[in-house]
């Protein structure tokens, strides 16, 4: 099983941009772009709270578990 983050769908919901965002929970683009290609091994709790707060969203909405088959 693999997790895979959709937090661009997410985005694209609340019609917000990456930099917004960004700015919101006080972490730079490269980073956010970085979580949101799936690039990184883990994310913070505290970041992803901050992440479901601007997005007013729950972690379910961001993060899947997909089966690898």
């Amino acid at each position: 099983m693999q997790i895979v983050v959709r937090l661009d769908v997410m985005l694209a919901r609340r019609k917000m941009r990456s930099r917004e965002l960004a700015e919101r929970i006080g972490i730079t683009e490269q980073n956010l772009s970085l979580l949101k290609s799936g690039k990184v091994k883990g994310i913070r709790f505290d970041t992803l709270a901050a992440i479901c707060t601007a997005l007013e969203c729950q972690p379910g909405d961001i993060l899947e578990a997909v089966s690898e088959a």
